[in-house]
């Protein structure tokens, strides 16, 4: 742990770094081919959608020896619809049948318990309508598009049009993977998933937030100066908080990991599975995306600027010309951006008081 808060000491004063911005078309490219990924097979397999979107029963029987498999094909039998059954972690078994009616649901319950073995009063049902099912959707799709404007308005605002674009583009990236991995892994959209989606756009939001405040202070006056372009002092302030995202982000994924794998596979907890699926997988989408695509999308609308562009000729055409005079045209990696008659006058004040008393000093010889 030492030498990683070391390293993140030097990261911050820019003494090491790593260039993120630079080698923004690889990151590029490594994100589309993720969510490309993710929409196919979102378009081939689909979301499996739970009963409280699309109405049904859920039957949970009593302690049986029977499979998970072997309840799913009893439930097909008895209904003649898809079933997923998951077996808990006490020994019962939850079993989900979309498209049930009220009036049916009660001979699939005494076809189940014939074929479980189990006494059919023990078995407890529970019926969702779909029109139930519709309302909760549509309210979840508003809850998400309210919450994306809000974002994209706030940072507009806090921040610039540009990095409030490039936050939004980091959150679509990260639902559009968590929606990816839910239709290829096959878990089921519950109310606990729409949950677990609107928490990591918090968490995605917060590393990137944090990005852009260095962004926000670094590019005072950066017009004025000769020594860094745009996407340089961009990637400083990434370094800077690059220990930060990290540990933030293991932090919190450790006791969703705990939910999942241990929870949610071992003990067999149900709705815990549709929670930190998302979680998992959106925390860790979310921590990439600050990293990866926020911030070089940012230097990348900012370059596009005409003041930025004029900014990245003259630093180039300052390095070319000390690299010809073999001298070294950067200046010190911590230094404040100042324009060239500043740093002259700067430059002259110190050498004056350097030398002022030795011109005294003689003086007095005399």
């Amino acid at each position: 742990m030492s030498k990683l808060g070391t390293l993140g000491a030097k990261l911050y004063r820019g003494e090491v770094g790593y260039d993120f911005v630079g080698k923004r078309k690889i990151w590029y490219g490594i994100s589309i081919l993720i969510t490309i990924t993710a929409i196919v097979g979102l378009a081939v397999r689909g979301l499996t959608m739970g009963i409280e979107f699309q109405g049904g029963a859920v039957f949970t029987t009593p302690k049986t020896s029977f499979s998970a498999s072997q309840a799913e094909d009893a439930a097909h039998a008895a209904s003649g619809h898809d079933a997923i059954a998951q077996k808990l972690g006490d020994g019962t078994i939850r079993i989900t049948i979309g498209g049930v009616d009220t009036a049916k649901s009660d001979q699939i319950k005494k076809d189940l318990a014939k074929d479980l073995k189990v006494d059919a009063n023990d078995i407890n049902a529970d019926l969702v309508g779909p029109s139930w099912g519709e309302t909760i959707a549509n309210k979840a799709w508003t809850g998400l598009i309210i919450f994306m404007v809000l974002v994209v308005v706030y940072l507009a605002i806090a921040f610039e049009w540009r990095m409030a674009l490039a936050a939004l583009v980091a959150l679509i990236h990260d639902l559009t993977i968590t929606v990816g991995i839910y239709a290829l892994v096959g878990f089921e959209v519950t109310p606990g998933t729409v949950i677990g989606l609107l928490t990591i756009l918090g968490y995605s939001l917060y590393d990137t937030v944090v990005v852009f405040d260095g962004l926000k202070e670094g590019q005072k006056g950066i017009t004025k100066q000769t020594r860094v372009t745009y996407s340089e002092m961009a990637n400083k302030s990434l370094n800077g908080t690059l220990v930060r995202s990290i540990n933030t982000t293991v932090v919190a994924l450790l006791p969703v990991a705990g939910l999942l794998f241990i929870g949610g596979g071992v003990l067999g907890a149900g709705m815990l599975n549709d929670i930190s699926l998302s979680l998992f997988v959106g925390l860790a989408a979310g921590a990439y995306s600050s990293i990866f695509i926020a911030t070089p999308l940012v230097a990348d609308l900012k370059e596009s600027m005409p003041e930025m562009k004029a900014l990245k000729k003259r630093v180039l055409a300052k390095r070319a010309a000390a690299a010809a005079k073999g001298e070294s045209a950067e200046g010190p990696e911590d230094a404040t951006p100042l324009d060239d008659e500043d740093d002259a006058e700067t430059a002259g004040a110190v050498v004056g008081q350097r030398r002022q008393p030795s011109r005294n000093n003689r003086g007095k010889r005399r």
